[in-house]
């Protein structure tokens, strides 16, 4: 799976799990550059998710919450995830 590919899973992913009102997700594979994880093809995102199940929820458990739902990627696919996972502010 190519990056691109990646990221269009985490978005359909992240989207069916979460019905975010706003997410983002950028490639940084080039921020890593000769990293063991981006050598062996892995890819690392920022995820920035906006969502009403994040409401009332401590800031670890959304981050827990955002793993489990690409637990499969993570496994497979993806290297490395920072999360950003917010309630809507209205």
């Amino acid at each position: 799976m190519n990056s691109h590919e990646r990221a269009a899973r985490l978005r359909e992913i992240l989207t069916q799990r979460f019905a975010p009102q706003q997410l983002i997700i950028e490639d940084q594979g080039h921020l890593h550059a000769g990293h063991a994880g981006a050598a062996g093809g892995l890819g690392h995102f920022r995820v920035q998710i906006v969502a009403e199940a994040f409401r009332g929820v401590p800031p670890v458990a959304r981050h827990r919450q955002v793993y489990a739902a690409v637990a499969e990627l993570m496994e497979t696919d993806v290297h490395a995830l920072t999360i950003e996972a917010l309630p809507p502010t209205v």
